[in-house]
């Protein structure tokens, strides 16, 4: 089976980016860091495991973009991006969220 190069095109940083910002959407961006740091050296055997389960993944969750991620996945500069990104959009959701919550522990008195 033949696979696609892994280097990363505009459309490809184009997705990291879109995955970056659900992940902090749904408040996800620690485990998704830890995953991503844990799985850093096993990256090409994830991007493996990921292709292998694709027709289940595929069943449950109908994306276009899977194969793409999975051949991502392999190069770690590509995880590398999409966690600085991930980081990012967590830093600057992050800054207003936590002046609010300095505020709120001051209205309580602690």
């Amino acid at each position: 089976m033949a696979f696609e190069e892994a280097s990363a095109t505009e459309q490809d940083r184009a997705l990291l980016e879109r995955l970056a910002t659900r992940v902090v959407e749904l408040h996800m961006e620690v485990p998704a860091i830890l995953a991503l740091e844990t799985a850093r050296p096993l990256a090409v055997v994830a991007s493996q495991a990921m292709i292998f389960l694709e027709p289940l993944a595929q069943a449950v969750f109908p994306t276009p973009d899977y194969r793409r991620f999975a051949v991502l996945v392999e190069r770690r500069e590509n995880l590398e991006f999409l966690l600085q990104r991930i980081e990012a959009h967590a830093a600057t959701r992050g800054r207003p969220r936590d002046a609010s919550r300095s505020d709120s522990n001051t209205e309580r008195g602690g």
